[in-house]
């Protein structure tokens, strides 16, 4: 058993295993693990017994790593290549991936390939769609299973699921798509009990569904009922949130109201059950024989890697699960929906300690994405907030993900105004309830989060003050500048600049620094390939330009999201400061 952790202090991916039950860490502090496919990377690791395959950061190659010595060989020799989504293909004994192209830019094409260990061979296995997701093989090597879409969309927009027979000598056969009855996003294709399942949204939720060919055509089965998303937006390669287990049993994570509950069911006529029930979230679940493991994700516990007995319902933790907060000190969250026009919006809100007020400051936080999600997992940052009198409100705004297909397409052209809305009237409904003072209100947000942070500003004195964290000021500049992966993706936010231009400047922060009345404070990385610094001092010299106070903090050696364990510290310390001043 193998799994990737990150160290914050020295800013790398480690490669971590199973010894005689204790955790040992396989890589040291000069080897870091993580895929660049798509800019989010995802699936840097497989396993076949005691090898694992994983994709070194810097050269983005793959390399064996053999779990018992710690030794170290590169596989694949590709300098023109990049690959993530990595699956180990028993059967053939080869590793398959997706390869993309480097320093291409919005050229970059994908393929769907394979790699043979013992020669270093990278064998194309399908090529010609625009992106691909990672494949999944049959336990007896012969039939394949991937999605794929094509630009402008994003995997959560529309996809396809195709299968293919695989040949004795590993070639794909009898390409074909297996088509949802409408247009829809599929996601996590595997082979459980000899089925082809996948996830589709063509029902208004990412729900499981048996597919089949038939004389008639396609067939799609919904293997579960429950109207509820079964995964979250596939950012990455590689996510896992269903697995098949031994003797025809399925094991799977479904999203409530923005929490994740594990489920299981040992056949398909039993009755279901929730497993960990303290838990809220699930990821990268996997199983041996009648065992499921996973990473569990806790109110008051760093994450964990878990193993699961369905049968008992007991569990035991073997990696993780840290407190860096005493269990009795940390405040947990409080899920709570908001009437807006058109529904309601979900909220976690965060009640403030150790301040001796009736009503307590707020400070709303914009999730990024914006097609993401909050989720009420221990973050050592909101407890941060919480014991230093600030309450917390995580703004799951109209547009984000695991609410159903609508709620998550609703940003279509109103990026800057639907999120922005929310995050306002957050303020409102919390101050109506007589949880904080709405006449204290601070607003952060990352990357698009930045963004709506700076719509929010404008022309509003809903906030005292407002903090964007490598945040987006100029979607024109962003757009030009972006990678292939989100190169259609503005358009959709915000609608074709040439058919809404006046959308496109009303939507544009930099260009309206003159109606921010209110102190910011900005936060960037010079290695930003994202968001580039030039955007943000454009945006702080508007602003300065227009006589607003403004503080800006550059890290020259950080990227898009700070990494390093002591520029996070010094983050949290500048807002303090900057929140108490104002």
């Amino acid at each position: 058993m193998a799994w990737l952790e990150y160290d914050p202090g020295e800013a790398v991916n480690q490669l971590w295993c199973l010894r005689r039950g204790n955790p040992v860490r396989l890589t040291d502090d000069t080897f870091s693990i993580r895929s660049a496919v798509n800019g989010y990377g995802g699936g840097a690791l497989c396993l076949d017994r005691y090898m694992a395959y994983v994709v070194e950061l810097s050269s983005q190659q793959v390399v064996c790593v053999d779990c018992r010595s710690g030794s170290l060989r590169q596989i694949s020799k590709d300098p023109d290549g990049q690959f993530g989504g990595l699956v180990w293909d028993a059967a053939r004994q080869r590793v398959l991936a997706i390869r993309e192209e480097r320093n291409r830019g919005t050229e970059a094409r994908q393929q769907l390939v394979a790699i043979t260990p013992r020669t270093g061979r990278i064998t194309v296995l399908a090529e010609g769609e625009d992106f691909y997701g990672t494949p999944a093989i049959a336990s007896d090597g012969r039939s394949m299973a991937w999605v794929s879409w094509s630009l402008p969309d994003m995997p959560w927009l529309a996809s396809r699921l195709w299968r293919a027979d695989v040949t004795e000598l590993g070639e794909l056969a009898r390409v074909r798509p297996l088509d949802t009855p409408v247009a829809a996003s599929i996601q996590q294709p595997a082979f459980a009990h000899g089925k082809l399942v996948a996830l589709s949204d063509h029902e208004g939720w990412w729900q499981p569904f048996h597919v089949s060919e038939t004389d008639t055509g396609v067939q799609w089965n919904r293997l579960e009922d429950r109207a509820a998303d079964h995964a979250n937006a596939p950012w990455q390669l590689a996510e896992q949130h269903a697995v098949a287990l031994y003797g025809g049993g399925r094991a799977w994570v479904c999203y409530h109201q923005g929490y994740g509950e594990l489920w299981w069911r040992p056949h398909r006529d039993a009755q279901a059950r929730r497993l960990l029930p303290e838990c809220v979230d699930f990821r990268a679940l996997q199983a041996r024989g009648d065992q499921l493991y996973c990473i569990a994700r806790h109110h008051d516990a760093m994450d964990s890697v878990v193993a699961i007995d369905p049968e008992s319902g007991q569990w035991r933790r073997l990696a993780g699960g840290e407190q860096p907060v005493d269990a009795a000190c940390c405040v947990w969250p409080r899920g709570m929906t908001m009437p807006v026009a058109d529904g309601r919006v979900h909220l976690f809100y965060y009640p403030a300690q150790g301040r001796d007020e009736a009503v307590p400051p707020v400070i709303v936080r914009v999730h990024g994405g914006p097609t993401s999600a909050a989720y009420p997992v221990f973050d050592p940052q909101t407890q941060f907030w919480v014991q230093r009198g600030f309450a917390v409100v995580d703004v799951n705004y109209r547009g984000s993900s695991g609410f159903g297909r609508d709620y998550r397409l609703a940003l279509a052209g109103r990026w800057g105004e639907l999120d922005v809305a929310d995050a306002r009237q957050a303020v409102a409904y919390l101050d109506r309830e007589g949880l904080v003072d709405g006449g204290r209100a601070y607003i952060q947000g990352r990357s698009a989060g930045g963004f709506t942070v700076l719509m929010a500003m404008l022309d509003s004195d809903c906030f005292r003050a407002g903090a964007s964290l490598f945040g987006v000021s100029d979607p024109t500049r962003l757009r030009s500048m972006t990678h292939r992966f989100e190169s259609g993706y503005l358009d959709w936010l915000l609608g074709d600049p040439l058919q809404h231009a006046g959308r496109w400047r009303e939507r544009t922060p930099v260009d309206h620094g003159h109606r921010i009345r209110r102190p910011m404070i900005f936060f960037q990385g010079g290695q930003d390939r994202v968001v580039v610094p030039e955007q943000t001092e454009a945006m702080v010299a508007a602003l300065e330009a227009g006589g607003q106070p403004v503080s800006y903090h550059f890290f020259p050696e950080e990227g898009h999201g700070f990494r390093r364990a002591e520029r996070q510290a010094f983050l949290l310390q500048a807002l303090l400061a900057f929140y108490d001043q104002h």
